[in-house]
């Protein structure tokens, strides 16, 4: 039986931290035992809760929100800050160095960045990303995990504090045209997959590009808020989410990558497609305002 055992609420899988609790919860995408649909039930605490994500976005229920400013972004120009790269058996996820900030946008105080993975679904022509915007589903979504600064890492207090995590989404669209290989940051960022196909798998990635590069083209200023929950077990309600309006575009030759190259376990186990939870009842969003900005 393949299926995922999170030994960290599977917070440890999701935010990255030598600082996790310990509660074993097995879970899966691809099997009716293990699957989205018996989460509420194999951990009740908060998979079943009232304010759970993915959701779909309704943009013409979006209430603007003046206070919803600029983010500001600490090295995310930094070349060197993505360190490693690793098959977790449910996603690809891509550890920071430390020293990665977002602030402003309406949050209460600094949030370290993490981490970021990403959620697909089987190529380019079956999408996979968690949220929707007007029931439109993307082929692809990144999550860019980041936790309160006073909390110094500690993961354990952050999920149990209601706005202890902010994560950054972006949906991942295909390209126009025949393009292949591009842009050439995500390129180089799939070039690592063939390292990583087994689950464990885990890799340094060498200097060169940064978090600016993979968000490339994409306006900063234009997002969505509202107050929901990690999307895999424990599902803890704890997450601050920013769905940024604006697509990143990525040629379809790439995006299949890691529907075809990933697998759940071993290579005699099945590929990794579909890794995205269903939608969730409605919650209240709000929309921003503002224009984003560097810190170096």
């Amino acid at each position: 039986m393949n299926f995922l055992v999170a030994a960290a609420l599977a917070v440890c899988a999701y935010v990255s931290s030598v600082h996790c609790a310990s509660e074993p919860i097995a879970w899966c995408y691809h099997l009716p035992s293990c699957n989205d649909n018996t989460w509420p039930t194999i951990s009740p605490q908060y998979c079943n809760g009232t304010r759970q994500s993915p959701i779909n976005i309704v943009s013409s229920n979006s209430k603007p929100d003046a206070s919803l400013t600029a983010f500001t972004f600490k090295n995310f120009d930094n070349t060197s800050v993505l360190k490693s790269i690793k098959n977790t058996g449910g996603t690809v996820k891509v550890t920071f160095g430390s020293g990665v900030q977002v602030s402003g946008g309406g949050l209460s105080e600094a949030y370290d960045s993490l981490q970021f993975h990403l959620h697909w679904g089987n190529g380019s022509s079956v999408p996979g990303s968690e949220h929707t915007v007007d029931g439109k589903r993307y082929p692809m979504e990144l999550h860019i995990v980041n936790s309160k600064a006073s909390y110094n890492g500690n993961t354990t207090q952050a999920v149990a504090d209601s706005k202890g995590l902010a994560v950054l989404g972006f949906f991942i669209e295909e390209m126009s045209g025949t393009a292949t290989g591009q842009p050439a940051s995500w390129k180089t960022l799939t070039s690592y997959l063939t390292n990583i196909k087994n689950k464990d798998d885990s890799v340094s990635i060498a200097s060169g590009i940064s978090l600016d590069d993979l968000l490339d083209g994409v306006n900063l200023s234009r997002y969505y808020r509202y107050l929901g929950s990690l999307t895999s077990p424990a599902c803890n309600e704890a997450v601050v989410w920013n769905v940024f309006k604006e697509p990143i575009k990525v040629s379809k030759d790439l995006i299949d990558l890691f529907s075809t190259t990933i697998h759940i376990n071993n290579s005699s186990s099945p590929l990794m497609t579909n890794v995205f939870r269903k939608i969730q009842p409605d919650q209240p969003v709000t929309e921003s305002a503002g224009i984003s900005s560097r810190e170096d």
